[in-house]
């Protein structure tokens, strides 16, 4: 029998000790769409996998040495079903080897993945949520609209594909609860049915919550819109899948990181990321995608400014310049004195 406190005690762990991985096994592999599959993933012990909420991604080891950041989507609409999570992977042309290998996984075999970790939460306070899901981007925006319709909140969610193949969960959508809340939207369909950005959000109020992810174009156009049209950054919330190669590269000349606990000065040439220095030295950060993405490897800062290069950050912590991503981002001032 599930037991709330338990759940919640080693998800505290897990997050304590965020490099541990745990095994799951495959109980479930579904065609989800044209190029998409679902995972349900199921715990090996009887201790159960730690709740999640609306927008956690847990990172998944798809080989040794080669981990990706994969949403959680509800299984079965309960997006705290402790026995089991369940993914959504799209087999990606331009992968790095992640998607395509998860594509050739089958039922029964293991995998490990991290607790849940969410960078991309439901604002608790929203009057109205505007949710827009390109693609795959669908999986973490569909377990928030299962969040919003369970506690009755006003919201719309429009979700847009290349063609209705290439939309998944679509079937789930249509007959689900809250059909009636959700507009798709076909690149191939008609010039009516397309999605509007401009006109959508410029019916809004600036009291509204934008809640985008997809495509890197796709964010990009629903958060300049929205920003636009006066609404705070706070207001505006997006998770990217990938990076901007031009915005991670390791340029931009040499700085120095400091450690604060122990006063050891390290000098990131250009071409190295301060994440490699810090392993070279033998500090132990822990990290993931190492691309910006995730947000693993998130470091404090003491004094200095960075040269934020990652997509995981919000606004305002960019603002703030007490946060800082070894793994891709780099600094305006000559050094970073670091919370380690």
């Amino acid at each position: 029998m599930f037991n709330p406190a338990q759940s919640a005690a080693l998800q505290s762990i897990w997050h304590g000790h965020r490099s541990t991985m745990i095994s799951v096994k495959i109980t479930d592999r579904k065609v989800e769409a044209l190029d998409i599959i679902s995972l349900t993933l199921a715990s090996y012990s009887d201790m159960p996998l730690p709740l999640f909420t609306a927008g956690a991604h847990v990172d998944v080891e798809v080989k040794p040495g080669l981990i990706r950041q994969y949403s959680l989507c509800p299984n079965s609409g309960n997006a705290n079903d402790v026995g089991q999570y369940k993914i959504a992977v799209l087999k990606d042309a331009t992968s790095r080897g992640g998607s395509i290998a998860l594509h050739t996984v089958e039922v029964g075999q293991t995998l490990r993945i991290s607790a849940p970790r969410n960078l991309f939460p439901l604002a608790p306070d929203a009057r109205r949520s505007i949710l827009f899901a390109g693609g795959i981007g669908i999986t973490p925006i569909l377990a928030m609209a299962d969040a919003l319709s369970k506690h009755n909140a006003n919201f719309t969610l429009h979700y847009c594909a290349r063609s209705p193949e290439h939309m998944a969960f679509r079937t789930r959508l249509k007959e689900g609860s809250f059909a009636d809340r959700i507009c798709f939207h076909y690149d191939d369909g008609p010039q009516d049915q397309k999605l509007d950005v401009e006109a959508t959000i410029a019916a809004e109020g600036p009291d509204a919550h934008i809640y985008v992810c997809g495509p890197s174009g796709f964010i990009d156009l629903v958060v300049k819109t929205a920003s636009a049209h006066g609404l705070p950054s706070a207001h505006i919330h997006r998770e990217y899948f990938a990076a901007d190669p031009a915005s991670t590269a390791a340029g931009s000349g040499a700085f120095q990181i400091k450690i604060a606990s122990s006063g050891q000065l390290l000098t990131v040439p250009e071409g190295k990321t301060a994440l490699d220095i810090l392993r070279s030295s033998g500090i132990d950060v822990v990290s993931s995608c190492e691309l910006g993405v995730c947000g693993a490897c998130i470091t404090g800062v003491l004094e200095g400014v960075p040269d934020h290069r990652d997509m995981c950050l919000m606004a305002s912590e960019r603002e703030a310049n007490t946060s800082f991503t070894p793994c891709c981002s780099r600094a305006h001032s000559t050094m970073l004195l670091l919370d380690l």
